[in-house]
């Protein structure tokens, strides 16, 4: 075994020993390349700054903290933010000039800086199919760099579509949206639902980034109004000041992609401070769950012939991660952190053999861990919560197209849509996880939600067991949620507690093959008085009454959630 030591503050014309460490982590992984034999990189603590991506290729190496596994273990912070310095003040907000940085968050301290925004579009308001014309005078000073949300479009969906431009006119507004994302919003969304007919994304339910939004104590603008010469706003809480606070603004996209390698590990490292920067002019056209829309042919999915339907997009896109695994075998991630990151935490793609154990995500704009394509996948006893900060629709944990996924002992908390979504796949099985506080912000979908075929028979279908689900938020939602045409699934000797709808086995397309068994929720599920044909429904208990249910399935409670309580 052939040891490498690496330390901010070293230099990578040293030999990376414990006494003379390297500096930057692509000094470890050029010195790792020529080396034969196991790799291990101990990283000492502070923030390792990339300023390029650690692609990963080679197999057989360990990154790990000083100390890992120990009580003297350290913390090493693998980053891609900049350190924001140079601050002027303005009227109580501070300025800084930042050249070309783009960027979508700011960290404070440690803590999430939101994006200055207003709720709504200001006057009486009408749209068009190139924007919106308001009987207000705007006072935008940088207006394409204004973005707009659209929570709720259906009722699991919140979009994004930037500005191009806003011209005033006699005391209006006609504002420019920018395309091809404004146009394409008008394919991807129209429905007919409960008699009401709507084209496109309607009016906005927030408008984000313009210096005139900062009025709100903790939040940023980024200026790009003068190219190469970006000014960055920040208007500071009362205990702020720029000589003594930390400011840190993600710079990379992705801080470490592993591919086509064997035998790889990452123990007790934290990942932060990346962003994503798609949606500009293209937009983010959120449809379910991680995916969106990038153009191309929708589909119309009836659901009441002649009165209800929607539209979706034959094909999505998916969000991507900041940390990224591809076409690699045996790899393991274990006691890490990924936080403050702009997209997903991490993701899993067309790997076999690989572990995520034992991991926390928090403060991520979406997703904490993805899978998709991959075969032979255990995500174990890991803690997501404080998840789809800016993409609503961003389950804590998603798999799809996977063989033989385990998700077990899982804590899932504070997620605005879904906890654990497993798309159409084979042989998942889902046990003992703890999920609570799920739909805090979209609605219809599941604490446990699974779509689509879950295996082509017995012996490969997927098994839903022990896991408890609590506090669902939303009045449109399902506590566990077997959807859109699922088969082959098996729900057994689970717990569902304060959810809207506990579970429904009406759905469309209908399920088939889908057993639920023994489980224990404190109301009926939708459609359990007129069980449908492909439904078995046996052994299940309703027990209204809180403490009664708690104290029943006190056993069922007592082994779901992390193994490690922390």
């Amino acid at each position: 075994m052939l040891e490498f030591y690496v330390d901010p503050n070293g230099d990578d014309s040293g030999p990376g020993t414990e006494s003379r460490p390297f500096a930057t982590l692509g000094r470890v992984a050029q010195a790792a390349g020529d080396a034969t034999g196991t790799v291990v990189a101990h990283l000492r603590a502070g923030r390792h700054i990339l300023r390029e991506p650690l692609e990963v290729t080679k197999g057989d190496i360990v990154f790990q903290a000083y100390g890992y596994g120990t009580a003297a273990q350290e913390e090493a912070v693998v980053s891609g933010g900049r350190h924001i310095t140079g601050w002027r003040v303005r009227d109580g907000v501070w300025l800084a000039d930042v050249g070309e940085l783009d960027t979508r968050q700011l960290y404070v301290d440690g803590r999430r800086a939101e994006r200055a925004a207003i709720d709504t579009l200001p006057g009486a308001v009408t749209s068009t199919e190139t924007g919106y014309v308001t009987d207000v005078t705007l006072n935008w000073q940088s207006p394409a760099d204004i973005e707009f949300v659209y929570r709720g479009i259906y009722p699991w969906t919140e979009a994004r579509c930037a500005v191009a431009d806003a011209v005033v006119s006699e005391g209006s507004t006609t504002i420019a949206m920018a395309q091809p994302a404004f146009a394409r919003a008008h394919d991807l969304y129209n429905f007919a639902w409960e008699g009401q007919t709507s084209h496109g994304p309607g009016l906005p339910t927030r408008v984000e980034n313009d210096p005139v939004f900062l009025t709100e104590p903790g939040t940023f603008v980024l200026d790009r109004s003068r190219p190469g010469q970006h000014v960055l706003h920040y208007l500071p809480r009362p205990d702020e000041e720029p000589e003594r606070t930390q400011v840190i603004a993600p710079v990379l996209e992705v801080l470490l992609h592993v591919t086509d390698a064997t035998g790889v590990a990452f123990q007790g490292l934290v990942f932060a401070e990346a962003t994503w920067l798609r949606p500009r002019a293209e937009g983010f056209l959120h449809y379910h769950g991680g995916g969106y829309y990038e153009g191309g042919p929708v589909d119309t999915v009836t659901i009441v012939e002649g009165q209800m339907w929607v539209t979706v997009p034959q094909e999505s896109a998916m969000i991507p991660a900041c940390v990224r695994v591809d076409d690699s075998t045996d790899v393991r991630i274990e006691d890490c952190r990924f936080t403050r990151l702009g997209a997903t935490g991490l993701g899993l793609t067309n790997g076999t053999n690989l572990i995520v154990r034992g991991c926390d995500f928090d403060t991520l704009a979406a997703s904490g861990i993805t899978a998709t394509g991959s075969r032979d996948v255990l995500i174990e006893d890991n803690r997501v919560h404080q998840i789809g900060l800016d993409y609503s629709g961003s389950p804590g944990i998603a798999i799809s197209d996977t063989l033989d996924c385990t998700v077990t002992r899982n804590q899932v908390t504070d997620v605005p849509h879904c906890g654990i979504v497993a798309g159409p796949a084979r042989g998942t099985r889902l046990l003992r996880n703890l999920v609570t506080d799920t739909l805090t912000t979209l609605a219809d979908g599941g604490g446990i939600y699974l779509s689509g075929p879950q295996g082509d028979g017995p012996g490969n279908g997927a098994l839903v067991r022990g896991n408890v689900i609590t506090d669902t938020r939303t009045p449109y939602n399902f506590g566990l949620y077997t959807d859109y045409g699922a088969s082959w699934v098996t729900i057994e000797n689970n717990v569902v507690m304060r959810a809207d709808n506990t579970a429904v086995l009406q759905v469309a397309p209908p399920l088939e093959n889908v057993v639920y068994r023994d489980n224990f929720w404190d109301a009926d599920p939708q459609g359990s008085d007129d069980v449908p044909a492909g439904v078995i429904y046996e052994g299940n208990t309703t027990i209204a009454e809180p403490h009664h249910l708690d104290n029943v399935t006190r056993a069922i409670q007592a082994q779901a959630g992390l193994v490690r309580p922390r």
